[in-house]
């Protein structure tokens, strides 16, 4: 992004342009860090190049290649089942999108980072959460009772509109009557399609996917996009119409006319979980993100770890696999081979096509790119009056996703002195790949200003002022986008059915990025791996 587009564009938000500049120029002060995990090791292996022969040879049972959600989901079932005779290839990213960090003692999340209740459907999150004693009884009951730490707490979230805080993300005060009446027919249809069911007798959207109805209703709206269904439907409230651009582009880094109708319904329709100590909708959240619940799951796994990436992956004729892995060391690469019995894939599934000798093609996904930045505040900013400050922030009207407070579930008497604010941005207004060679060539305070877009439209020059450090994360194929069509994929089926020596455990496998889809495919990957 240009300085000029920079400027023009908070100026768009709410932040005169004379501001702009001068906050521009005190950035000049603060260099962020910035990281884009898997980077060097995702295009040393686009690249092809060459590498030296293998030193050593190990065996196992069974490798898991990868360290993400699905991948340690897959450990974790292992070892609860007695199984200890596995191994874990971390991949480039220890903990993948469920990553997080640290500012001293403040953590932070650099990737997802928060669960909603799952529902009773989802048992296999439930039965995670119940290990992990965040779910403290009744896990198999329609309403749990968690651990209140860790339920998300008010004010949950607030959104900027017209220059004033409100309660809520889709904005209601200073809405037209006939908008708030779009909104309250969108919201009653969206809770009658909750409880919806198919023709096959299966809910219509819920959580695993896979356990969806698959009728013909449901065919017709992963044909068409989640916009021609608003059209056909006659949303035309400009409120509403941001406000699902914005979930749409929360989840699965995409607008409404890239997604399909029915993963844009699905959004609204396959949670709603409730608890015994909770309100119905309630979310879970930690100040680290996910990385709470991926490093739970890694303490309880007790899994052997090796530090590198698979290159390739190729069946024997005499049963099982072999996988010749790599890892840079300053830039210069290690190669050694590991055979297994099972190899379960817990790669994103554009990886995996230049790894596994053989894998069916799959043809109708794009994966999205994404920015995540943590601001260490050496203070709090300013609040302007009405909805105090919240869990969850959004500016109305701009490109980003708003901001969340790391030290929401902080229980204290005051304030802490500092805090952390992470805001997050989906590159969505530009075609992926063009949008991963700007990543790839903007410089530190291009990428500072993107970043700072809503915090700089919601606190204006002050903000710069109480920022003391910042440390920025590029996603570059962050998440699968759920385009239409993606449900009735056969490459996509072929990879879920598959039962050999190469298995597959990736929430691209559902078509779209959250915990309870690539919790599920570890969950059966490792229910696969576990016989014979």
């Amino acid at each position: 992004m240009l300085r000029r587009s920079f400027l023009a564009w908070a100026a768009a938000s709410g932040v005169t342009a004379a501001a702009s500049v001068a906050g521009y120029l005190r950035w000049q002060e603060i260099t962020p860090t910035v990281n884009a995990p898997g980077r060097e090791e995702g295009h040393f292996l686009r690249d092809r190049k060459p590498l030296p022969a293998p030193s050593e040879s190990l065996s196992t049972d069974v490798l898991i290649l990868g360290s993400g959600i699905a991948a340690l989901t897959a450990a974790w079932k292992l070892r609860k089942e007695g199984h200890d005779g596995f191994l874990m290839l971390d991949g480039p990213e220890p903990y993948g999108n469920a990553a997080g960090g640290k500012f001293g003692e403040l953590a932070y999340p650099t990737g997802a980072h928060y669960l909603p209740l799952p529902t009773e459907e989802c048992s296999h999150v439930r039965e995670i959460l119940a290990d992990l004693e965040i779910i403290q009884r009744g896990a198999n009951s329609r309403k749990p009772y968690y651990d209140e730490r860790f339920v998300l707490h008010g004010p949950e979230e607030r959104v900027l509109f017209d220059g004033a805080w409100q309660e809520g993300v889709l904005p209601h005060e200073g809405v037209p009557h006939a908008e708030l009446a779009e909104h309250k027919r969108f919201l009653a249809q969206v809770e009658a399609l909750r409880g919806a069911v198919g023709a096959d007798g299966k809910r219509r959207f819920t959580f695993p996917s896979e356990h969806s109805s698959s009728d013909a209703e449901a065919a017709r709206l992963d044909g068409m996009s989640f916009g021609a269904w608003i059209a056909q439907n006659s949303y035309r409230s400009p409120s509403l119409l941001w406000y699902l651009g914005y979930c749409c582009r929360d989840d699965y880094g995409a607008g409404i006319e890239a997604i399909s109708a029915w993963a844009g319904l699905h959004y609204f329709c396959g949670r709603g979980g409730e608890a015994e100590n909770a309100e119905p909708g309630a979310w879970l959240t930690w100040p680290e993100g996910l990385q709470a619940l991926a490093s739970g799951m890694e303490r309880l796994a007790r899994p052997k770890r090796l530090a590198g990436s698979a290159v390739q992956v190729r069946t024997s004729s005499a049963g099982g696999a072999e996988v010749l892995c790599f890892a840079l060391e300053r830039g210069v690469p290690r190669t050694f081979t590991i055979r297994a019995r099972r190899v379960i894939c817990a790669m994103p599934l554009h990886v995996a096509a230049r790894v596994v000798g053989n894998m069916p093609d799959v043809h109708k996904q794009m994966h999205a790119p994404w920015m995540v930045a943590n601001f260490l505040m050496k203070r709090f900013p300013q609040e302007l009056p009405a909805a105090p400050l919240s869990w969850d922030n959004v500016v109305h009207g701009t490109k980003g996703l708003g901001y969340v407070v790391s030290t929401h579930q902080d229980i204290r008497v005051a304030p802490p002195e500092k805090t952390v604010f992470t805001s997050y941005v989906a590159l969505s207004d530009r075609d992926p790949r063009e949008a991963r060679k700007w990543m790839m060539d903007a410089s530190a305070d291009e990428l500072l200003a993107l970043a700072s877009i809503d915090l700089k439209a919601a606190y204006g020059e002050q903000f710069e002022r109480c920022v003391e450090r910042v440390d920025i994360t590029l996603r570059g194929h962050a998440m699968a986008v759920p385009v239409p069509g993606f449900r009735s994929d056969a490459g996509l089926k072929a990879l879920r059915e598959m039962d050999g020596p190469v298995l597959f455990a990736h929430s691209d496998l559902s078509g779209f990025s959250v915990f309870e889809e690539a919790s599920w495919w570890g969950y059966r990957a490792a229910q696969k791996a576990l016989r014979g």
